[in-house]
This record gives structure tokens, C-alpha cells and sequence, in this order.
């Protein structure tokens, strides 16, 4: 039987903050992106890996402590431009080949960070 959500597919949490762990240490080191982040990042690494273990399936706990997720309206102060959105694909991009997942659950996770960059997109470049 195969696993019933994403979560399940990848093994659970620990997959998400590795994740995110791999994806911050290409935003830590990018020119374009580390000015929109605070100083600290610890906070940020523990918002999107409880995003993505909630959106992927797993426990609730993101919305429990913040609320609706509202990724557009948390990110309107910030110019995201073409160049940002892809600069921040790219690092979830490789964060994710190195995760070494693959068949539908590569590509539907993909798809998805595709799109959600593309949603964050709000100035011309």
C-alpha cells in the first residue's frame, strides 16, 4: 500500500526541516535574497518547515500557531521580482535534488515550489 500523503511518502518532519536546512544555506549565501530575511533565521527555517510538513499532510501546527498561512500578503513587503523568484527556486530546487526524492513525489513537491514562486512574483522585472 502506498503512503496516503507526501508527508508519509518522505518519512515525515525530519525530511521537511532537512529540507529547509539545505534550502537556507543557498538564501544565507545569495546576494539577491539574504536582505529580506532577518538577521537570525532560525525563525524563518521553523516557519517553512512547519508550512510545508502541513501543507504536505502532516500535523497542523503552522495555522495553530500563526494562523492562515497568507504567503502572498506575509510577502508583499518585499520586491519579488523574476529574478528573486528564481534565485529562490533555484536554492529550493537543489535543496530538493539533494533530498534525493523521486518519481511523483519529486515531481508533484517541484511543481509545487514552482508555482508557489510564481505566486509570490509582485513587480516587474
Amino acid at each position: 500500500m502506498s503512503p496516503a500523503t507526501v508527508y508519509d511518502a518522505v518519512g515525515g518532519e525530519q525530511f521537511f526541516v532537512d529540507l529547509v536546512d539545505r534550502f537556507y544555506v543557498g538564501v544565507a549565501a545569495d546576494p539577491m535574497l539574504r536582505p529580506m530575511y532577518p538577521d537570525d533565521l532560525t525563525d524563518s527555517k521553523v516557519h517553512l518547515w512547519r508550512f510545508l510538513v502541513q501543507y504536505w499532510g502532516g500535523p497542523t501546527t503552522y495555522s495553530d500557531e500563526r494562523g492562515h498561512p497568507r504567503l502572498r500578503m506575509r510577502h508583499a513587503p518585499f520586491v519579488i521580482d523574476q529574478a528573486a523568484r528564481d534565485a529562490w527556486f533555484t536554492h529550493m530546487s537543489a535543496a530538493l535534488d539533494a533530498a534525493e526524492v523521486s518519481g511523483d513525489v519529486e515531481l508533484q513537491m517541484r511543481s509545487y515550489f514552482s508555482m508557489a514562486a510564481d505566486a509570490m512574483v509582485n513587480q516587474e522585472s
